[in-house]
Order: C-alpha cells, then structure tokens, then sequence
C-alpha cells in the first residue's frame, strides 16, 4: 500500500507566517528536506515576488496583471510553479554535488534527525573505509536526499467576494476560491492547509480537480490539511471532507494562543489535552471516516484500491526546545512538530528587514502583546516597536488615522457601505468615530471603542513589507510584525543549521533563561486572556458570553488537573518547575469567577 503522507525525513515543518515571511521559504529550504507553507492570501505581493524570482534565476517573466482574466488564480499558478521548477533544479544540483565538506548534500545529511534510518545509512557511508565501496553507498544516498513539500495556506474566511461594474462575479471568483484554484492547478506536490474554520463551498469547490483525489497508483497529488485547535473540529471537518471524497491527510494541531498571528482562542482547550484526546480516539476517527471516504469515492467512480490507512497528526504554537519537541513525538505519538516564530531569527529560511530583525532580536515581553490590530476581529499577535504600529500611531496623531487600503483582502464591512470595506480603512475608521461621537455610550465605554477602533491597522498589506522593503519591491513599507510570544526566547540571529541542530538538541541557540514549559505558557495566556474578558463584561464589552467564559475556567482548571499527573512524565529536572508553574496558574485563576463580574 503507498504511503499517502508526503515523504519527509524531518519531523519539523516550519508553518505559515504572515503573507511576506515565508512567501519564498520552499525556495530557501525544501532541497534540505524541509517542507515549509505559502500564504496564498496576498496575489499582488505574489506576483511582485514572482517577477523577482524570474529576474534573479534568469526565467522569462510575462506580468499577470489585474485586468487580465481570473488574475488571481493565474498569479498563484504560476508563481507555485516558478518554486517547483526552481526546487526541482536545486535538488537536482544537489544530489549531483560531491560528498565534501560543506557541500549542498552533505548539508542535507547533516541536517537531518540523528536517530532517522536515512542519517544511520549516511553515517554508516562516512565510516565505510574502502572508496569503492563507499562511493557506491554515495550513489545509492543520492536519490534519497528527497526535497519537502511546497505548501500553502488558505485562510478559508478571507474569501471576500468580488464585484465587476458594481455587479458581483461568480462565487468562484471570490478570493479563497481563486487561491484554491490556483494552487489546484499548479504543478506542485504539495499540501493545501486550510485554516481559520470551515468554509463549505470552498470544500465542495475542491472536488473539481482531480489532484485531490488518489490516481490509478493511490497517490493523492495535492493532500489536504486541516488546522485545528480541538478534537471536535478535526471530526466534523474530517467528515464533512471525507463525504466528498476527499482525504484529510494531516490534522495539524495548533494552540489557540500560543501561536504567531491571528489567535483562536477555544473554550480553554489546553494543548496537551487536546493531544492527549488525539492520541486516545486517532483509531475511532479513522473507523468513522474509511467508510465515508471510500462510499464517496465509489459514488463518484473513482479508485478505491488503495484507502489510506492512517492520517498525519501534527502539533505547533510556541514550541521552543528540543525536549519539548521530544516529549510531543514520545507521549503523544504526533508525526511532526511546528517551528514558526524562532525562524524568524534565521535570514536563510525567511524575509526579515533590517529594522523588523533588529527590533525582533531586542523583544521583551513587554514588546509583544496581543493587539487589536487585524481587521477580522480577531486577536493578532503584534510587535509594539514594528514600523506598522509606529505608522499607525503617527496617522492618528496627524489626525488621519486609517489606512489607504491599498489591497483590501480582509474588507467584509457594509455598516457603512453596500460594498464590503475594511476596518482598517480610512473612509470606516472616519466614518465609525463620527458615529461614535452620537453614541449615548459611558465615557469609559466609549473610550474603550474608540480604542479598538483606532487599533485597527494595515495588516494585509504591512505583513508583506517583511520581503518587498529588502528586494527593493517597496522600500517604504512599513512592515508588520506577528511573531508569537516566543519571540522573546531567541534573540541571536541563527544560521538554517544551528535551528535545526537547536530543533533536534544538537546545540541551543535559546537565550532566555527563565522561558516557561510551553504548556505553562499557553495556560498563562488563557488565564490572562480570561481576566481581561471578565474585566470587560460588566461594560458589555467581552467577546463571549457568561456560559463560554464559565465553561473556559471550568476547562482551565480541568487542564491544570491533568498536566499535574502529566508531570510525573516529564524529565526529573524539569518536573519542579512546571509543578510550581501550574500552582502559580492555579492562584490565579481562582478568584476569576465570571458571576462576580456581571
């Protein structure tokens, strides 16, 4: 039976960041095995990177333009297929290299896991002493220095629909749609993950193009991922998929939190529960989605000799060390881990400008904060010294706070127009504060909105100033910056190597020295989180309801249970801490009763 998991000799993957830092990161990593995501959310950032790439490698460049013919969709085809044809090239210089001191594939080996088969056999070829016989061991490690896989990411509720002449196109040409296609279409042999919730017609629009579904061999071209924060979700996601015949082939974990970017907060769903409930029902998931899977797929006359027999779980959002990343694949079985935000410290795997690097390294705690920022309404990791929040900061104090909007990708407003704006725009902000000036609101409730409001910045198009101010695309940009709150634990600019070798316990490039076990961190975010929601709904102002915010602590309080008999698991020098981490948790979550507060 074939494996329907891409091949992949790393057990990491470094996830989606942004729309600029990782917009070329399969292009800088995936010929050392290394699979890395796209953002498929900015075409115009993607068409600017392609035109860069086309002129650097010498590959003839004809511009997609925005009157041209389902632009979108056309940009990302052919820009997924600039990185595949440029990976295939590196990979092939790569396996022809010389077996020598800091060659592209002696790189390669070097890199990999030490206790993976693949770094035994190329271990196994160093101590081979006869030359023939070693150069033979060569030949036969070269066609197993197998690239990662090019991925991509779909944030399935940006999928804003758009207009022509005032009237609205087909649902096919709405923005998540037109992504989909794209990368539907390409050549790659990649992933497709899709985040930020279901989206039905999305979905359903997949079984349209045969790449998703097994060929006359079992191999699924395009496989799908599913980023989920819970149990629950992976299930109705999974089946809903799986009815369709399409296969889910990896549920990828993420803490609702502790993560970079937009946060998702559950119900106090705390990541080692959730792994732990993944790890107990991976089988039953399996039993209920086979027979769905295979039902849809003999409906649909397609082959149904070879049904996966397993699905990839993996796990990301504020891992930091190489015990940690041990423990997650040991006690949990999970098949990869994420690394994102470290890697934004490491210029040969992602775009940093100078002044977004600089002020990244000198972060404290106190620097990164869960911001109002993004337009979704949904809470955005931001860095207080990035240029976008300086930019920000100065429109206002200008007295023109807003945005231009120049690209308008998360614009979903009608409050004040038939056709959706963005909260962050300009002409929404004006217009929202003048309402806001009538309201017969409390002066401290007002002033909270007024906040908020004002808190809305560029992000669709900040996050892309990462890569276009270093390729000269756009050297004004004012770049956001949404690394997680790890960011804080890595403040040495760090070689693709040393990450890898930090990732795999080889050396540690870590420099703080009070970093908190991840699962004590993400349950210091929920308890904070949780104490500013209480604090805001007496003022009507909290996101959630008195029952989700009651079921929260009721959750939290379940998880601190569980991590204190977990502890026993950990390594002997450790168990100390996280102990006197969950006490210290537990104190504070105590007096923060939700009843108290309305």
């Amino acid at each position: 039976m074939p494996d329907h998991s891409l091949s992949t000799p790393h057990t990491f993957h470094i996830p989606v960041m942004g729309t600029g830092f990782t917009i070329d990161t399969p292009l800088r990593v995936a010929r050392y095995g290394i699979s890395s995501a796209v953002s498929l959310v900015d075409d115009i950032l993607i068409e600017q990177m392609r035109k860069f790439h086309c002129h650097k490698a010498g590959e003839p460049y004809a511009e997609i333009t925005n009157r041209d013919e389902d632009a979108r969709a056309r940009r990302i085809t052919a820009y997924l297929n600039l990185l595949d044809t440029l990976v295939a090239r590196q990979v092939k210089a790569l396996q022809e290299s010389p077996f020598d001191k800091g060659s592209e594939i002696v790189k390669y080996f070097e890199m990999l896991p030490d206790n993976s088969p693949l770094k035994e056999q190329y271990q196994q070829m160093l101590a081979e002493p006869d030359p023939p016989k070693q150069s033979t061991l060569q030949d036969a490690l070269r066609p197993l220095a197998v690239p990662g896989s090019i991925d991509v990411n779909i944030m399935t509720k940006l999928d804003r629909d758009q207009y022509h002449k005032g009237e609205k196109l087909p649902a096919t040409q709405a923005d998540a749609m037109s992504a989909l296609r794209g990368f539907a279409k390409s050549s790659v042999s990649g992933c497709m993950i899709l985040s930020a919730g279901i989206n039905k017609r999305l979905y359903r629009y997949m079984t349209e193009f045969d790449d998703f579904f097994p060929d006359q061999n079992g191999q699924i071209k395009k496989q799908i991922i599913i980023k989920v924060s819970d149990h629950r979700s992976s299930e109705i996601q999974g089946r809903f998929l799986a009815k369709l015949g399409l296969w889910t082939s990896e549920y990828r974990i993420e803490s609702g939190l502790n993560c970079g970017g937009h946060t998702f907060a559950s119900k106090g769903l705390l990541m080692g529960v959730v792994l732990d409930e993944f790890k107990k029902k991976r089988g039953s998931l399996l039993e209920k989605i086979i027979p769905m899977y295979t039902t849809a797929l003999t409906d649909q006359g397609r082959n149904t000799a070879h049904i996966p027999a397993t699905f990839r779980i993996t796990v990301q959002g504020g891992v930091g060390t190489a015990t940690e990343h041990r423990f997650l694949q040991d006690h949990y079985g999970v098949d990869g881990v994420g690394w994102g935000t470290p890697f934004l410290l490491v210029p040969e795997a992602t775009w940093m400008d100078d002044h977004s690097l600089k002020k990244s390294q000198e972060a404290t705690d106190d620097d990164v904060f869960l911001s109002d920022a993004s337009p979704l309404g949904v809470p955005f990791w931001s860095l207080r010294e990035s240029a976008s929040e300086q930019a920000r900061k100065a429109r206002i104090k200008a007295g023109k706070p807003g945005s231009k909007c120049p690209k308008g990708f998360v614009g979903f407003s009608t409050e004040f127009t038939k056709r959706p704006i963005c909260l962050g725009a300009r002409s929404y902000i004006k217009q929202k504060l003048a309402l806001l000036e009538k309201s017969d609101q409390p002066p401290e409730v007002l002033s909270i909105i007024k906040e908020k409001v004002l808190a809305k910045g560029c992000v669709c198009h900040d996050l892309g100033g990462s890569a276009t101010i270093p390729t000269g695309i756009d050297p004004t940009a004012t770049t956001a910056v949404c690394s997680g709150p790890g960011i804080v634990d890595f403040s040495k600019i760090a070689t693709l190597n040393e990450m890898v070798s930090h990732i795999y316990g080889r050396l540690s490039i870590q420099t703080s020295t009070n970093r908190p076990h991840v699962f004590i961190k993400e349950l210091g975010l929920y308890v904070e989180y949780l104490r500013k929601e209480i604090e805001m709904f007496p003022l009507g102002l909290a996101t959630n309801n008195a029952s989700f915010l009651s079921g929260m602590r009721e959750n939290l309080f379940k998880g601190i249970e569980y991590y204190q008999a977990l502890a026993s698991h950990l390594q002997d020098d450790s168990q100390k801490a996280f102990l006197a981490g969950l006490q210290k948790m537990q104190t504070a979550l105590e007096p923060l009763v939700v009843d108290k507060a309305i």
